[in-house]
């Protein structure tokens, strides 16, 4: 993880971008982020950034968790996240906010999907069930038959069967930072990915679309050579508009 933060998914809304286009966004509070250790090769064998989110009160925290945030003179925290090769420089004590992502930036959401309970084939695996003519009875939405018969006399690993659905982690990926509110730590990110309101997510930089990839800049000309064409049109119709008002 290159770059990365903590942050709190609050909700849904819309909002104009820097084109006038309406666009569907998820909010997410990603600050402040508390640096609590940094971790190098030479000493602990690999390069990281543990980053806290979320104050908490002390005496809720294990004697192992909240010894080791005091050994780094850090405050209690809800949540505790480390990334690998952060690329950003900084050292313990320092506070990280929504700035550390711009405009236009593309990340990866991790989050939790929502749990589901107990969830039967139809609902979880989107199987078709059985007829509701002709006479079936008792075996509209069921799986249908899960044996091999004799060979191989057992019941094949990964069947898509009933059981609990949701609570598992996923991970959208490409998706555009539309804002960055600084002054309120939050983020607006085109579209939506896993988890409920008030979940904690980790937002971290596109690991397929990073500032400086061929990914970023093609994507970036497209859409520079998209307004430079619309500005063309509009300039054609307007001169389009003037020649026949002209003519009357």
């Amino acid at each position: 993880m290159p770059l990365g933060l903590l942050g709190k998914k609050l909700g849904h809304t819309r909002v104009y971008d820097a084109d006038g286009v309406l666009v569907p966004v998820t909010v997410v509070l990603v600050g402040p982020n508390r640096v609590l250790q940094v971790k190098k090769t030479d000493t602990d064998g690999y390069n990281a950034v543990q980053l806290g989110f979320d104050d908490q009160k002390e005496q809720r925290l294990s004697k192992a968790v909240l010894g080791h945030i005091k050994k780094f003179n850090g405050a209690a925290v809800k949540r505790i996240k480390e990334f690998r090769d952060f690329s950003k420089d900084v050292k313990p004590g320092d506070v990280l906010s929504a700035d550390v992502f711009e405009i236009g930036q593309f990340v990866d959401c991790i989050g939790v999907t929502k749990g589901r309970g107990f969830e039967g084939v139809v609902g979880r695996w989107s199987f078709r069930g059985g007829d509701m003519t002709h006479g079936a009875k008792g075996w509209h939405r069921r799986s249908g038959a899960i044996g091999c018969r004799l060979f191989p006399g057992h019941v094949n690993k990964g069947m898509k069967m009933p059981g609990h659905m949701g609570s598992v982690q996923r991970t959208s990926q490409n998706l555009e930072i539309i804002q960055v509110r600084k002054d309120d730590n939050i983020l607006l990110i085109k579209g939506g990915f896993p988890g409920s309101e008030d979940d904690y997510v980790i937002v971290r930089e596109s690991k397929k679309i990073g500032i400086g990839s061929a990914r970023h800049k093609q994507i970036h000309d497209a859409r520079k050579k998209a307004k430079e064409v619309a500005a063309g049109k509009k300039v054609e119709k307007k001169a389009a508009a003037a020649a026949n008002k002209k003519k009357k």
